[in-house]
Parts: structure tokens; C-alpha cells; sequence
């Protein structure tokens, strides 16, 4: 088995192709993938960070220097400079490779710069779960698992246990509610598998499909939401013709109000959505 591949190594390979590919780096002894970080000031294990009452003072550093300055949409760019990278490696793995990475708060760091900002995230465990079948069941890394439910099951469970420091703390630092907190998740969680289906030319109501299982077991581990986000078809018979609509807003228009409504955005209207959505299919450059 010293010789086999690690079942975390055939993620990020399948990534490669992607124009978006947000991986966390890994630096693990079987699998190395790691950016440089010539500007980090400090290391934050997860769980440390939140024992040691960091999340307060780095929400007010990160939104001081960069915005937004309203506490709705700070909360969820918060969020997303710490957990975008994490949701894609589970999310997107699962799509692409039916394997699932085991997220551990002990085992996820986050760098913060000297710019008050934080660069990309670092795992530092490859476990992942396989099904029997998978070449890489016999992988020390690998945790075997009987059927793609109880993948969904276990990757939720390592999920919630890991965010939900950070989630709990951040919510009684700003007050910003669960709901909107774990909404945020669950809805990147759905586009992170829908938007490597859309830019392989894969059927995106599959990928849905598989996404909407995974959200299952995230609110069976303890996620919550007020509403799931919505498959969007906005263009018949084109390949990419199908997008998605949030099921929580993420309050970017309250932190920039000429920018209006996201195109995705659950508040903005169907009927502009899809004339949006067509004109990124006519003109590509004016996609975001």
C-alpha cells in the first residue's frame, strides 16, 4: 500500500481541469499541494482560535480594513475567506470522485497576513471516506464506508463539528442568526457541485440531485436554514443553461447598495435573473 496513491491526491487532480477550483492546501505526509504564504503574521488552528476568543477581533480587523462595513454581509465575507476553500475540497470531491474529506477542527489552519486579511486555508489531515468498491480502500488514509448515504452521513458530521466553532462564535460576536450562517453554507455546499458539472458539460439536474443529498445530511448533522437553494434553468438546450438561486441572501447589497441584487440572490427578481444569465451566455465578459 506505500506505493498507492492517497484518495485525497485524485481530488485535487480532478480539479486540474476546472477554470474555478478554490482547494484548501494540504500539507499532510502523503499528499502535498501547498501555495507560499511570505506574508503570514500568525497561524490559527480552528478550534484554538475559538478557545483562545480570536473570532471577535479578527472579524473587526478583517472588515476595518477591508469592508463591507455593514455587519450582515461582513459576517458572510468572514465566512467566506475562512470556509469557501474547505466547502469546495468536501463538495467538489464528492462530485467528481465520490470521495469525501474528513474536515477536523485540529487538523485546519488558517494564515493571517500582515495585510489583516487571511490566505488560503491549510489541512493538515488527508482522511478521506471511500466505498468499498474505491481502488483506494485500502489506503491508510482512506475510511471505508458501505454505501454513498452513510459518505454523505460522515462528511456532514465532520462538517458541522468543524464550522460550528467558528459559526457559534461569529454569531455571538455579530448576533447575524444561525439560519443565515449555515444558509450560506449549504448554499455554496449546492453551487460548489453544480458549477464543476456546468463547466464539464455534465447533466447539472445530477449534480443537483447529488448536491440536495449532501444538504440532507448537513441539516441531519445539525446545519440550519430557513430555505434550500433552487435549480435555475434560464436557457433551454444550451449546455451551460442552468444555474441556481440561493436559498439565503448573503446581504451584499446591504454593504454596497448601487450594486444591487447578486444574480443568484433569492430577493432579485426571476424574470431580470434570466435575462442577466442570457446576456453571460451571449457576452462571457460580463460574467463576474
Amino acid at each position: 500500500m506505500a506505493g498507492e496513491q492517497a484518495p485525497l491526491q485524485a481530488v485535487i487532480d480532478a480539479c486540474r481541469p476546472l477554470k474555478f477550483a478554490p482547494l484548501p492546501d494540504v500539507r499532510t505526509t502523503t499528499v502535498q499541494s501547498m501555495r507560499e504564504h511570505p506574508a503570514t503574521e500568525h497561524w490559527y488552528r480552528t478550534d484554538l482560535m475559538v478557545a483562545e476568543g480570536a473570532v471577535g477581533a479578527l472579524f473587526h480587523q478583517l472588515t476595518a480594513q477591508h469592508g463591507p462595513g455593514h455587519k450582515l454581509p461582513a459576517a458572510t465575507h468572514f465566512m467566506r475567506s475562512l470556509l469557501r476553500e474547505p466547502i469546495f475540497l468536501v463538495s467538489a470531491g464528492i462530485y467528481l470522485t465520490g470521495r469525501a474529506a474528513l474536515l477536523d477542527e485540529r487538523r485546519l489552519w488558517f494564515p493571517w497576513l500582515s495585510t489583516s486579511a487571511f490566505g488560503a486555508p491549510t489541512i493538515t489531515s488527508a482522511h478521506m471516506a471511500v466505498l468499498p468498491d474505491d481502488p483506494a480502500a485500502g489506503h491508510p488514509d482512506a475510511v471505508v464506508v458501505p454505501d454513498e448515504a452513510a459518505l454523505n452521513a460522515i462528511a456532514a458530521r465532520h462538517l458541522v463539528r468543524t464550522f460550528s466553532p467558528i459559526i457559534d462564535a461569529l454569531h455571538d460576536h455579530t448576533r447575524v442568526g444561525l439560519r443565515t450562517l449555515w444558509g450560506w453554507v449549504l448554499d455554496t455546499q449546492h453551487f460548489y457541485m453544480l458549477n464543476p458539472a456546468r463547466f464539464l458539460g455534465r447533466d447539472p439536474e445530477a449534480a443537483w440531485r447529488r448536491a440536495g443529498e449532501l444538504g440532507d445530511a448537513l441539516i441531519e448533522a445539525g446545519a440550519v436554514t430557513r430555505a434550500r437553494p433552487r435549480l435555475f434553468p434560464f436557457y433551454e438546450d444550451h449546455p451551460r443553461g442552468t444555474w441556481a438561486v440561493r436559498g439565503t441572501c448573503c446581504f451584499d447589497y446591504k454593504g454596497d447598495p448601487e450594486h444591487g441584487f447578486c444574480t443568484t440572490c433569492p430577493l432579485k427578481c426571476d424574470d431580470d435573473r434570466r435575462t442577466e444569465l442570457q446576456e453571460w451566455i451571449r457576452n462571457p465578459a460580463l460574467a463576474p
